[in-house]
Parts: structure tokens; sequence; C-alpha cells
């Protein structure tokens, strides 16, 4: 009999709740008349939304 093993699914990261990205804008506009913005990504999940499951050792108490 064989053992599957199952990689944990990642878990919505906890500082930014999977909203990674967000757009700010600078203020300005450009010749065009677009705002200007620029990007900021989560530090904790490098802009991923997701963070790596922790691993339960098998026959722990959670």
């Amino acid at each position: 009999m064989t053992h599957r093993t199952t990689t944990p699914t990642p878990r919505i990261c906890p500082n930014c709740d999977g909203f990674a990205s967000a757009a700010i804008t600078t203020g300005g506009r450009d010749r065009h008349g677009h705002l200007r913005t620029i990007t900021a990504d989560c530090p904790a999940c490098n802009g991923l939304g997701t963070v790596p499951a922790r691993r339960v050792p098998e026959g722990a108490r959670v």
C-alpha cells in the first residue's frame, strides 16, 4: 500500500488579505492627461497574495 503525500495549498497572506498590490497615484498627470501611478507590493508575500502553508507534523495536535 502506498501512502500519498499532498502538497498543502497556499494560504492567503495575513498581512494583505490577498490584495498584494496597490496602485497609488502620485498626484500628477502626464502630457496625455493620465494619472501617474506607482505599484506597491506587500513586503510579506512579495506581491503574490499567498504564503506557503504550514505543515503540521504527523500525529500533532492542532
